[in-house]
């Protein structure tokens, strides 16, 4: 189950909100014009390239595409594997996206495997959105947030970008991201 969880930007130690429930979700990010929904999940092979994966989802793709006005999709693959330069690189993606950042671009995400955690740091507090398998998350442009994919990051993960750059971060110089609870911790606690 996806889990939204809340907290004083200045105190991660008070959980203000922590919830399961989509509809709650729902109502509480998109006071933020962020918007949370689920799509049924499709089968996909042990190891999807990104053709497959956007090939099993070509019908919400394209309606998101269109809705949208996305001109670029790809879908990350992340998955543990037994090469010696595995832990090397799980490790270089997820410090990619470990520190406060915004975009100039929307962010929007489907998981279509797996998990991972986007922390939106809107006013005064830190909204940390747990995604799962189903998710489909739509953070506004220069919204400041982080996203953790975890020690371990397995996961599958559709992208949409409105330009033919991808993704690109203007990485803001504080360390909010270290003072909070990671994926991992956040995985333990349900």
């Amino acid at each position: 189950m996806s889990l939204l969880t809340v907290w004083p930007d200045t105190d991660p130690g008070t959980v203000e909100l922590r919830t399961e429930d989509p509809r709650e979700i729902t109502d509480v990010l998109k006071q933020f014009g962020v918007s949370f929904s689920r799509w049924q999940l499709r089968e996909l092979p042990q190891r999807p390239s990104s053709e497959e994966v956007l090939e099993a989802y070509r019908a919400e793709v394209d309606e998101v595409i269109e809705r949208e006005g996305y001109i670029k999709v790809d879908a990350a693959v992340m998955a543990p594997s037994q090469d010696p330069q595995w832990p090397a690189q799980a490790k270089a993606a997820r410090e990619k996206f470990l520190s406060e950042h915004t975009h100039d671009d929307d962010e929007d995400r489907f998981f279509a495997r797996g998990a991972g955690v986007f922390y939106l740091h809107i006013g005064d507090r830190v909204y940390a959105m747990l995604c799962e398998a189903g998710d489909l998350l739509s953070v506004p442009a220069n919204t400041t947030h982080w996203f953790d994919m975890g020690t371990e990051p397995d996961f599958v993960a559709i992208r949409f970008f409105h330009d033919d750059d991808g993704w690109v971060g203007e990485f803001l110089n504080t360390d909010t991201a270290e003072k909070f609870p990671t994926f991992d911790e956040l995985m333990a606690s349900r």
